[in-house]
């Protein structure tokens, strides 16, 4: 098998101190957007400052206020409004789930503790029974106090992340006075700052963990990683309330704010007479931003944790290879120094002065972290891994080499950025897709809809087949193995993804206070171009998500048959059929009640929002103040009450399919629901941002075909309004949330595997 050049002391030390860049590089770049002031103070510094994109030099010098000193505070004011929206829904949030992760903790210490009836004694090791493992219950504790650790890390992640976008949103705004280069910057290095915690405490957390749980496992690895996927469960199953409580929070707001605020009252997008349009900007944070950070540090623990439990019973386990082991680790460790270098080409190599080489930054962001990450992963690969060495492929050994493992890494890694592109040219406003949903508009909303539908359906075909590349290329050279290694190289750039996905919603906060803050009319086309360009970059990071969610999801149900001992899945055998059929009916069946929450909630703000109208004196002239917190109120309390369905559908499915029926329907279940899942996503999210950024190709009129459907308030724009409004739901809350949906019943299956092989199918059993 020979050995690996990098020694087990090397990996020891590699890892935790790319973490440590990693963390101290987000806190760089957090000093750095800090010194934007929110205090009417005008920056010292000089026209020919040396310091390109420092923040002394002006780009672009304006007479309309730079100092100003009452946009200043009205911006500051507005953002803590924000801010402190935002931070109550999340506490709100947490203290439900709060209660759900303790007792899910609870309910995997008994279920798996039960499996050798609480014995305390060493059980024969399921893979080799002529060795001797640490006992069920050891599994138990150590999966409950993983579980934990990956839910708090979610959490946290998803914390830090609005807390950063509600500390950059104004200060983009401000920036945007200088031009539109000042404010790209900030608004990139603060998205920047959540990549890199997010990657950083990711890996430092799994590390650390799988350090202390050896020093109790000691040569049993089976056993030690076994318990390590309580982690991967732990950070999804927070992402999933992340993601429909704060989607649905986000869209009912948008939704109440446009159908009055546009449609019916004609008045501007964000304009502060709007009772709803706090709500809506809070909504960002919350949806977009935490639930994003969640779901993404989700598929990255659940991808590592597949690829970890499938290693500990191939060589690298067997032979006690610690370097080999920790293989995705090192992939992940060095994505991070990748996505620093990659992220200086945008904030410090190169600068930004036209609002046309925005998007053309962000896309060049995704090409250049993939160039060097191929070279990265190469490099990798060739100093942690033996030249062969053996994979655990369904009941044998399969011989790989370590080339073979290269090309599966990166070849999940190019898919990522494939079905990236292609999400791009069908949602961004620059291509002939949504110019064509936009021209549509002129019959109005019915064909605006019939159009934007059929993109989403047509734009599923690449990525699909670049996953099914991807899948068939890893599996051919690895296994279960090469699937869950193509995931990570699809994740290895999470921290230059999340950069550029967490732009997208700052850049929309920072379009939302220059309009409450009543600023000149050139800022806020400088902030809808920014929010243009970041409504395209939010479509590729979901379409990155959904890929992931993916590969993950096979990787996962590769390493739950292995560890149920299932040796084949046969479709043609009833029990496996009925449960491929109705898994596949579940991404349908959580898509309703998603959407239906949103309509729910948004017709109670739409009737909030109608009713502040009507009965507040002087608010359309702008002399009253509209009541912003009871709109506020009504996102948080929909949101709370309507995420609990969706969410015990998602966890309560694999429970109920293990125990009744057993593991073999189970694998059907996790069968159907990703192939039909990863379709309505792909779909889903690409049909409504198409949608948003017709309607914002008719707003700026940029082009002559665009002049002759608008301006604001045409029929076209009133069509495109209402496409707008039908894809928000599908966009930000169904989309997203069924790509947790296919990873989270995949990892649960796999953390409660020795349960439903040993007591399931109870059912089967009495008949």
């Amino acid at each position: 098998m020979g050995s690996a050049l990098l020694p087990d002391l090397g990996t020891e030390i590699f890892i935790p101190v790319c973490a440590v860049i990693g963390i101290a590089f987000a806190l760089f770049q957090w000093v750095l957007v800090s010194q934007v002031k929110l205090s009417p103070v005008a920056s010292p510094g000089s026209r020919d400052s040396p310091n390109k994109n420092g923040y002394n030099d002006y780009l672009i010098e304006e007479e309309e206020g730079l100092n100003d000193h009452n946009v200043v505070m009205k911006c500051a004011e507005i953002q803590n409004a924000i801010s402190e929206g935002a931070t109550s829904f999340l506490f709100t949030e947490y203290k439900y789930v709060g209660i759900f992760m303790v007792a899910f903790a609870a309910l995997i210490f008994v279920f798996l503790g039960s499996v050798e009836g609480f014995s305390t004694k060493p059980q024969p090791c399921s893979y080799d029974p002529k060795r001797t493992c640490k006992p069920a219950l050891a599994t138990a504790a150590f999966s409950t106090i993983s579980f934990l650790l990956g839910a708090v890390t979610s959490v946290v992640s998803g914390f830090l992340g609005m807390k950063i976008a509600t500390y950059a949103n104004a200060r983009t705004t401000l920036e945007a006075r200088k031009g539109v280069g000042k404010a790209f910057i900030v608004a990139f290095r603060s998205g920047a700052v959540m990549g890199f915690l997010l990657a950083a405490n990711g890996l430092v957390v799994l590390f650390i963990t799988i350090n202390v749980f050896k020093l109790y496992y000691g040569d049993d690895w089976s056993g030690l990683f076994e318990s390590i996927t309580g982690y991967g469960l732990g950070g999804s199953s927070m992402a999933l309330f992340g993601r429909v409580g704060g989607g649905i929070y986000t869209k009912a707001a948008d939704v109440g704010a446009d159908l009055v605020g546009k449609v019916e009252r004609n008045i501007p997008e964000d304009d502060p007479r709007n009772p709803a349009v706090i709500a809506d900007n809070v909504g960002d944070n919350v949806g977009d931003i935490a639930g994003m950070g969640s779901d993404l540090f989700g598929s990255y623990a659940e991808a590592s944790c597949a690829a970890l439990v499938v290693a500990s019973i191939s060589s690298f386990g067997i032979d006690h290879d610690y370097t080999g082991m920790l293989y995705p680790l090192l992939i992940s460790s060095m994505g991070i120094l990748v996505c620093l270098i990659t992220t200086l080409f945008a904030t410090d190599f190169f600068e930004i002065k036209l609002v046309s080489e925005i998007e053309p930054a962000l896309k060049k962001q995704l090409i250049i972290s993939t160039v060097l990450m191929t070279v990265g992963i190469a490099i990798i690969t060739f100093i942690s891994v033996p030249a062969t060495f053996t994979i655990f492929n369904f009941g044998t050994q399969k011989v790989v080499h370590n080339w073979q493992l290269f090309l599966c890494v990166a070849v999940g890694l190019w898919a990522g950025l494939i079905i990236g592109f292609v999400t791009e040219y069908y949602t961004s406003n620059a291509y002939s897709p949504v110019q064509d949903v936009a021209d549509s508009c002129r019959t109005g909303a019915a064909t605006n809809v019939i159009f934007g539908l059929a993109l989403g359906y047509k734009s599923v075909i690449i990525p699909i087949f670049a996953i099914a590349v991807s899948i068939y290329v890893s599996f051919s050279f690895a296994a279960m193995y090469g699937v869950a290694v193509a995931a990570l190289g699809m994740l290895s750039t999470i921290a230059t993804g999340l950069a550029i996905d967490a732009y997208g919603p700052i850049s929309d906060n920072a379009g939302g206070i220059a309009e409450m803050a009543g600023m000149s009319h050139r800022i806020r086309e400088r902030t809808d171009a920014l929010d243009a360009a970041g409504n395209t970059t939010a479509a590729i990071g979901k379409g990155f998500a959904i890929g992931s969610a993916a590969l993950v999801s096979l990787a996962l149900f590769g390493a739950f048959v292995s560890r149920a001992s299932i040796s084949t899945v046969d479709v043609l055998t009833p029990k496996v059929f009925i449960g491929l059929i109705v898994g596949a009916m579940l991404p349908y069946w959580f898509s309703a009640m998603t959407m239906k929450s949103v309509g729910s909630a948004a017709l109670k703000m739409v009737e909030e929002v109608r009713r502040q109208f009507n009965t507040i004196p002087g608010l359309m002239e702008g002399t009253a103040k509209p009541d912003y917190a009871t709109c506020v109120k009504i996102s948080t309390d929909a949101s709370i009450k309507e995420m609990i369905p969706p969410g015990a559908l998602v966890m309560l499915t694999p429970l109920i399919v293990g125990i009744f029926f057993g593991v073999e329907t189970l694998s059907g279940v996790l069968a159907g629901s990703l192939v039909s899942g990863v379709q309505i996503a792909i779909s889903a999210s690409n049909t409504g941002g198409a949608w948003d950024n017709a309607k914002k190709y008719i707003e700026a009129g940029a082009s002559e075909h665009a002049r002759t459907l608008g301006p604001k308030g045409s029929d076209p724009h009133k069509a495109a309004v209402i496409g707008d409004t039908i894809g928000d739901p599908l966009k930000d809350t169904s989309g997203p949330s069924l790509n947790i949906l296919i990873k989270l019943m995949a990892v649960e299956s796999l953390v409660f595997a020795p349960f439903f092989a040993t007591h399931g199918g109870l059912l089967f059993k009495l008949l």
